[in-house]
């Protein structure tokens, strides 16, 4: 049996996180253990007390004393995960627990280590919403890319799947929006087989929540460039097997 950790970073998501919980709980089947892991980052709202009330529906609970982001919370999550496999899940619903067995796949069947969803590869619905965050994702694409003599179509698509062996959280240096660039520049570098599939994408608006902005992308691209020359200058190699926690 592959077993999949699946950490779920919070801040202020009291009107969701229960229904993420339940459809991630949902995952786990005869072939696949599903380990769920809620890294609470010092939410001010509600948060707090939905999963105190709702315990049943993950594995371990690890709580920030003050606010540190969503990449410290994932760094958090990593350093307690004992999954085969990783895959980060937004809390806001934008993707959907029910797209693992998508990422499963190529995994089970094709050895892949690293499985990047896409929004842009046909999927069966996406929401209509802010065409400059599409033109920033393009950018950002064809950068890493270019950089990295990939095929990309959609490398900042919050749903990634790699084998827990290929990103250590102690080399993980950035905790903002561009620790996303890192952690699959990391895994990419590491892997032999790599594959994306395409994910359906219910994107919420700036009412509703959303919070990554166009000045994230100075940072994105700056750490896909910085990671790019790290490896010309110190080719990457796997690190060392860590025990289970």
């Amino acid at each position: 049996m592959k077993s999949l950790s699946v950490i779920v970073p919070v801040f202020n998501e009291e009107t969701t996180i229960r229904q993420v919980l339940s459809e991630v709980r949902k995952q786990s089947t005869e072939s696949l253990r599903v380990e769920c892991i809620v890294v609470d980052d010092a939410s001010t709202d509600g948060t707090a007390a939905v999963l105190a009330g709702c315990t049943d529906l993950y594995t371990k609970l690890v709580t920030h004393p003050r606010n540190r982001g969503k990449g410290a919370a994932v760094i958090s999550g990593l350093e307690v995960a004992t999954g085969d496999f990783v895959l980060v899940q937004d809390a806001d619903l934008e993707y959907s627990p029910s797209e693992y067995p998508k990422l499963m796949q190529p995994a089970l069947e094709f050895g892949a280590e690293l499985v990047l969803g896409s929004r842009f590869l046909a999927p069966a619905w996406t929401r209509v919403n802010y065409f400059w965050h599409k033109v920033g994702n393009r950018i950002i694409t064809l950068v890493f890319n270019i950089l990295n003599n990939t095929t990309f179509t959609d490398v900042y698509c919050g749903m990634i799947l790699f084998d827990r062996s290929l990103v250590q959280p102690s080399e993980l240096k950035c905790a903002g929006w561009a620790q996303h660039a890192e952690i699959l520049s990391r895994a990419l570098a590491r892997t032999k087989v790599t594959y994306e599939v395409s994910i359906s994408y219910t994107g919420r608006t700036y009412a509703e929540g959303k919070k990554i902005r166009a000045r994230h992308m100075v940072s994105v691209i700056w750490t896909i460039f910085s990671e790019r020359m790290r490896r010309l200058v110190h080719p990457s190699t796997r690190p060392a097997a860590r025990p289970p926690a």
